[in-house]
């Protein structure tokens, strides 16, 4: 029996690489165990698969703090114990290449933050291994390779998700790639007509440019094999999902929706969606709001073409929380 496209999207969870101390196990440098509230929340959601570089390359817990040090531009960067007196450089990215390479097919990633190997941005690169040296901020040895081989998908580390847009952007990158994932393996153009249509208000939101290429691609697909008309539309997909959403182009598609059915509301229900959409423009109310008003609308006036638009809900709605660390909820 055939699935349609809405079930087999839906019977699949996204494959989330995490590190081993966000809530698995006590493999910290101290001992200790992190937490992180989205990784708790998302394990009802998806199937993690956990990581632990410093331990899987032989390290015991408790275990002498290790650091990333670059001692000019020219030099190699070197993953040291403090103090100087081991190296771990050539064991860590070993150990990453194998680890990546034959991982099964994953769908994003969630790092510890600042951490000399599993750290994506923010990790101190020192000049030297003496105490008091200065440093830089970049990647961990292990991080670093992930961000090198699997950029086009969604990573993230558990400082950063902390942050209400980027965890967001985190979700909705993470289950739209999900769901290309599973049409990508019987590459049926109907399936990718399906997935186009969608996801064309979310994919407008993020950016209009690579939306209209995408569209292109789709409406090509006669002239070119399936396999070719799904690389090429992954590659564009990559890179419309590559930034956040700017809250102007969110406005201008909250605006557009608004038109299915603007001529049904009455002068009162038109001011008071144009306010809400307003306050989110003024940063007074995240954009879950608008968005939960245009969408009730929608459903009100059945709006079909609007109903199944993933914009609405690019991911599961338990997933939502609108708590923030204090940065970047207005846009």
């Amino acid at each position: 029996m055939k699935l349609s496209y809405k079930e087999k999207i839906n019977n699949v969870k996204p494959v989330v690489v995490v590190s081993r101390c966000l809530g698995f196990e006590a493999c910290r440098y101290n001992g200790q165990l992190d937490g992180c509230n989205l990784v708790e929340k998302l394990k009802n959601f998806v199937d993690f698969i956990t990581v632990c570089p410093e331990v899987q390359i032989g390290l015991e817990i408790p275990r002498a703090a290790i650091r990333v040090v670059k001692e000019n531009e020219d030099a190699p960067v070197k993953l040291m114990q403090h103090g100087g007196e081991r190296e771990f450089s050539t064991e860590m990215m070993e150990f990453g290449e194998k680890f990546l390479k034959e991982l099964p097919k994953v769908d994003g990633f969630i790092l510890k933050s600042k951490s000399p190997s599993c750290g994506i941005k923010e990790v101190k690169i020192y000049k030297s291994i003496e105490k008091g040296s200065t440093s830089v901020k970049g990647s961990g040895l292990f991080g670093g390779l992930v961000m090198e081989k699997f950029e086009g998908l969604a990573i993230e580390d558990d400082g950063r998700v902390k942050n209400y847009n980027i965890r967001q952007h985190f979700l909705t990158k993470l289950y739209i790639m999900k769901n290309f994932r599973v049409i990508k393996e019987s590459m049926r153009v109907e399936d990718l007509v399906e997935f186009h249509g969608t996801n064309k208000l979310l994919l407008m939101s993020y950016n209009q440019k690579q939306l209209k290429i995408l569209g292109s691609i789709v409406g090509r697909h006669g002239e070119l094999n399936a396999q070719q008309v799904y690389a090429q539309y992954e590659e564009n997909l990559m890179l419309a999902l590559n930034k956040l959403p700017r809250y102007t182009s969110n406005i201008n598609v909250l605006t557009k929706s608004m038109g299915y059915f603007s001529e049904k509301l009455t002068h009162r229900e038109k001011e008071f969606i144009l306010d809400t959409i307003e306050q989110y423009r003024q940063s007074k109310v995240p954009f879950s709001v608008p968005l939960y008003v245009i969408k009730s609308n929608a459903i009100r006036f059945e709006e079909k073409n609007l109903i199944n638009q993933s914009f609405f809900e690019p991911y599961p709605l338990e997933l939502d929380n609108v708590t923030d660390s204090g940065k970047g909820l207005d846009k």
